[in-house]
């Protein structure tokens, strides 16, 4: 059958922008400076086709005949390996082509739309490659190599061939051979145990491989493959959060700081304190409870109107991520958005969240360990993998956040998340006896092979080619065309329930639905994307864009039916059984049969020791006397900082409008460029209720204390949310625990300590927890140059994403400056509080008290912003967080396009007595905001502060200066023209 290849290159007149921006990317890398690059997308078609036919999908499906240039030719063809215009000035004998390409197993979506694409125009195409090409010119044979590496290629999804391409250098897999694979366990000793455990990739612990061993003693049998590999991602960390549930004794440090005072026990920690916190508050509420579903499904239900509840999910991508960060982030968001779709009946999503947490991107290469991706390349691999996924799927991207950290070299942290909206009455599913188990969506690949194990697992500098199987690389459009199938069956009643195949695939997604009921697989009856795949990679892949029905047998032929009018595949796969038994068949022989009992309840519990003590706390060196110039200087740092610097370049990629239902943007005023707290919007366009979506994180306050660091992410989740018109008593939130290796009691000590403090706060809020994951052993381990061991932990990283609730979106209010005469409050207190602070963060200073949370004054504070909000008395708000008051007005009055005078001696009043200017404007106390008003209604506001217990006063006003100035005793302590600080705040990711 012939095979074609197909190049498309830049017409004559057109700029090769590819090659250019892999140029500059080499540059950027440090890899070289001024390397020539050409390139060209070219795909590898197989059909029974001839030249014209060939001729005919290049100039109308792969190229723009106005802007590009395509040349067609059979791979046999030496010109196809020409250099194009772009590079032709080189010594040919300098030149040298790269072939990039996907290796097998690894999902194409283009690949797949071209396929799909020529059939529909009547042409035989059986199959296709997409590749990549580059012309590299004058480089040495090493750093030529390292362009290939770094700059090109990822080895753990891609395949590169050098030179002119050949068909015996294109791996294209063979077909399966079916064999029954037992595996010997009964007679493994425990050294025998561990090996297999890490060789296989189960990645479970001595006591959990002891457990199976011993069970299938009892049943006199070795398990197979597929019943060994069912284990293991049903009993992974991932899966079970067996570490957060398991008993945990803790010792950490009292109320009075003596160290080993405060003593628990748990028998379910995750249980008796971040689900506790909600049962509290529930219990609290009575008749008026708005919670709806909270952790047991794939995302949380609250109450919105009487139509329709609400959902929310966020999970987290962080090692597939690593590994390959546009198909880790792609497939971390396009899973997340099928939480949703998988909750109660399904939810039709509604918008996406995503925050990340990257090494600084300016890291010198040479200071690389081996096996870790430039944070450049991972953040811009991120970002275009939530961007594309989202955009495409037609679901705006409306709050999110960026981090950066030296410990995140690693292990990049993708927190992925996706609001949903479901017709009440739709919350519940069950699954009935002899319902049928229905793939419906995305065919089965090897994409994906140990994904929930994997992500249990640290990353080595050796996870690049053992796990490249674990990364998968999605479809949105598949997952778009799923969505629309799922809610018209829904809407038609045509399924019992549903949930998504994410981790552990099928595995996973029938295991859970079978649960209380028992399950039989037909695993070759599921729709392949190629032969050979074996029966257990069938069981466990995480190919993506797939769900999982029960469907009433009589349902299944109008289901059916559904699918094919809108091109959606739809298979069964076996029935659920009354048998309480997992039982799996490949092509009508026993390939696996497990008790549910031992899959969901069998694992042994993990008992582990935690303990915690906070560092010492040591005073901020502060300089006695400090002039407006050094001030101002400070302040562009700051602002310029990569934690506090505009995130414009990441949010402009993304489409915050499609739904039409967006109402305060992630970037507002009147140039659409100021930081906006949350995100407002209007998920059901027939009415004027709102959502807000908003988020909290300082991982550098867990370097002083993880207690202070999770309250103080859930003071900023909700002042964010109150910020813009949330109403506080209705803000539901998530939380999202990323740690290193939990296995260390100090580890394990410091992510305890923050959960309860996340069951105090909420307790105390009254904001339950609706929804959550954790990600745990996010270290990143190699081998130096010296032959030791080296680690690197990520900072403990705990987001809190928050869910309010505006009654009417006219009501919202956005920060940037309104109007030139206005008054700027400040609301709440400062205190000396400078631990963890971007202000000591740019003097490289590590002492200090980390910021702290007064729960009651919090509590209050929400409530009386919330009861201005509504009054209509409030033109802006802000709340004060990294960088403290002197950020906060930058970030107003740049927004606006105005100025702002500050007196700091009215801030002074309301501050704890005896604080110097820098601690006045940078201090980073919780549960602070930054308000404008009218002048006429300067009284009002006070009033109800005062009437609140809160304190506030008026501290300035806003002017048309295109300043801000400051004032302490009537001497001037800072003039920063608006203009610089914009510059500096947004030059360092203006990319």
């Amino acid at each position: 059958m012939p095979l074609w290849q197909i190049d498309i290159y830049p017409a004559e007149n057109e700029i090769d922008r590819e090659g250019a921006r892999t140029s500059e990317e080499i540059h950027e890398l440090g890899i070289g400076d001024d390397v020539p690059v050409a390139f060209a997308r070219s795909f590898l078609v197989q059909g029974e086709l001839d030249a014209d036919q060939a001729q005919t999908i290049a100039r109308t499906l792969l190229s723009d005949s106005v802007t590009e240039h395509a040349v067609v030719g059979m791979t046999s063809d030496n010109s196809l390996s020409q250099p194009p215009a772009g590079i032709e000035s080189a010594s040919s004998e300098t030149v040298r082509l790269v072939n990039v390409l996907p290796k097998p197993g690894v999902m194409d979506p283009v690949a797949a739309s071209t396929i799909k694409a020529a059939q529909d125009i009547g042409f035989d195409v059986e199959s296709v490659r997409t590749m990549r090409k580059y012309w590299i010119d004058g480089v040495d044979d090493e750093t030529f190599q390292t362009i290939c590496r770094r700059a090109l290629s990822n080895d753990s999804i891609e395949q590169v061939v050098v030179g002119p391409l050949q068909m015996d250098q294109l791996d294209v897999g063979s077909p399966y051979e079916f064999e029954l694979v037992r595996v010997p366990i009964r007679g493994l000793s425990d050294d025998e145990l561990e090996t297999l455990s890490r060789e296989g990739q189960l990645y479970l612990t001595l006591v959990e491989m002891q457990t199976i061993r011993d069970h299938f003693v009892a049943l006199d049998r070795d398990p197979t493959d597929i019943e060994l590999e069912s284990v293991a991602q049903t009993w992974s960390e991932h899966c079970s959060h067996k570490t957060l549930a398991g008993r945990i004794h803790y010792r950490g440090v009292g109320a009075d700081g003596t160290a080993g005072a405060d003593q628990r026990q748990y028998d379910n920690m995750l249980k008796e304190t971040i689900f506790a916190a909600t049962q509290t508050i529930r219990k609290r509420l009575g008749d008026d409870d708005w919670c709806v579903s909270v952790f047991k499904d794939n995302a949380g239900v609250v109450t919105f109107n009487d139509d329709f509840h609400v959902c929310f999910k966020v999970e987290t991508h962080n090692h597939p991520s690593a590994l390959e960060p546009y198909g880790g982030a792609n497939t971390g968001i396009g899973g997340v958005i099928r939480d949703p779709m998988g909750t109660g009946m399904g939810a039709k999503p509604v918008c996406n969240t995503d925050v990340f947490c990257f090494a600084p991107p300016d890291t010198p290469t040479d200071q690389l360990p081996p096996g870790v991706l430039h944070p450049r390349r991972v953040m811009k691999g991120v970002v275009a993998g939530v961007r594309d996924y989202g955009n495409r799927m037609g679901i705006p991207t409306v709050n999110g956040a960026v981090y950066f950290d030296k410990r995140y070299l690693g292990n990049p942290l993708v927190y992925a998340g996706n609001v949903g909206v479901i017709p009440v009455g739709m919350e519940d599913k069950q699954v009935y006896p002899n319902d049928l188990i229905v793939s419906l969506g995305g065919r089965t690949g090897r994409d994906g092979i140990h994904g929930a194990t994997f992500s249990s697992a640290e990353l080595t500098s050796e996870s690049e080619s053992l796990s490249g199987g674990a990364v998968q690389i999605g479809n949105a459009i598949t997952e778009k065309m799923v969505l629309d199938v799922l809610m018209q069956a829904r809407d038609r009643g045509l399924y019992n329930a549903v949930t998504d195949c994410g981790a552990g695939g099928f595995s996973s997604a029938v295991g859970e639905m079978g649960e209380q009921v028992g399950a039989e697989v037909w695993l070759d009856k599921a729709p392949l994307k190629y032969e050979g795949l074996s029966y257990t990679e069938i069981w466990i892949s995480e190919a993506q864009e797939r769900m999982v029905l029960a469907v009433p047998r009589e349902k299944w032929d109008e289901l059916r039916e559904l699918c094919e009018s809108e091109g959606v595949e739809a298979a069964v796969l076996g029935e659920f059984k009354p048998t309480g038994q997992l039982h799996l068949t490949y092509h009508g022989e026993t390939v696996g049969n497990v008790s549910m009992a031992f899959l969901h309840d069998g694992r042994p519990p993990v008992i582990r020791e935690a303990v915690y003590e906070p560092p010492a706390v040591t005073p901020v060196d502060l300089p006695e006397s400090v002039t407006p110039e050094q001030t101002k200087q400070t302040l562009l740092k700051i602002l310029s900082s990569l934690n506090v610097a505009s995130k414009h370049w990441v949010i402009r990629q993304y489409d915050h409008e499609v739904q039409g239902g967006s109402v305060v943007k992630p970037l507002v005023g009147p140039q659409c460029d100021g930081p906006g707290d949350a995100a407002v919007i209007r998920p059901l366009l027939g009415s004027t209720r709102g959502l807000v979506i908003s988020c909290g994180m300082n991982p550098h306050y867990g370097d002083f204390d993880t207690y202070h660091m999770a309250a103080s992410a859930i003071d900023e989740a909700m002042r964010n949310a109150v910020a813009v018109g949330a109403d506080p008593s209705k803000i539901a939130i998530l939380d999202n625990f990323c740690w290193g290796y939990t296995d260390r009691p100090e580890t394990l000590g410091s992510l305890v300590r923050a959960a309860i403090a996340c069951q105090d706060v909420a307790v105390e809020l009254g904001t339950p927890f609706v929804s959550g994951k954790d990600s745990l052993n996010n270290e990143f381990s190699y081998v130096d140059s010296s032959g030791e061991k080296q680690t690197i932990s990520i900072p403990p990283s705990l987001l809190i994403s928050a869910m309010g609730q505006i009654d009417d979106v006219s009501l919202a209010v956005t920060m940037d400056a309104k109007e030139a005469g206005n008054l700027v409050f400040l609301v709440g207190t400062t205190q000396d509080e400078m631990g963890g602070s971007h202000y000591c963060l740019s003097q490289s200073s590590s002492g200090g008290n980390v910021p702290t949370v007064n729960v009651p004054v919090a509590k209050a504070t929400f409530a009386a912003m919330h009861a201005a909000i509504r009054d209509r008395l409030v033109r802006s708000c802000h709340d004060l967080s990294e960088g403290g008051l002197g950020v906060a007005a930058t970030e107003v009055a740049m927004a606006g396009g105005l100025g702002m005078e500050l007196n700091l001696d009215a801030v002074a009043e309301i501050s704890t007595p005896g604080l110097d200017p820098t601690v006045l404007l940078f201090s980073e106390s919780n549960s602070r905001f930054l308000v404008e008003l009218a002048p006429e209604h300067g009284p009002a506001f006070a009033a109800i502060m005062k009437q609140s217990g809160v304190r506030a006063a008026q501290v300035g006003t806003i002017n048309a200066s295109g300043k801000l100035t400051v004032t302490r005793s009537g001497t001037e302590v800072l003039d920063l023209a608006i203009d610089t600080a914009k510059d500096a705040w947004q030059k360092p990711l203006d990319w």
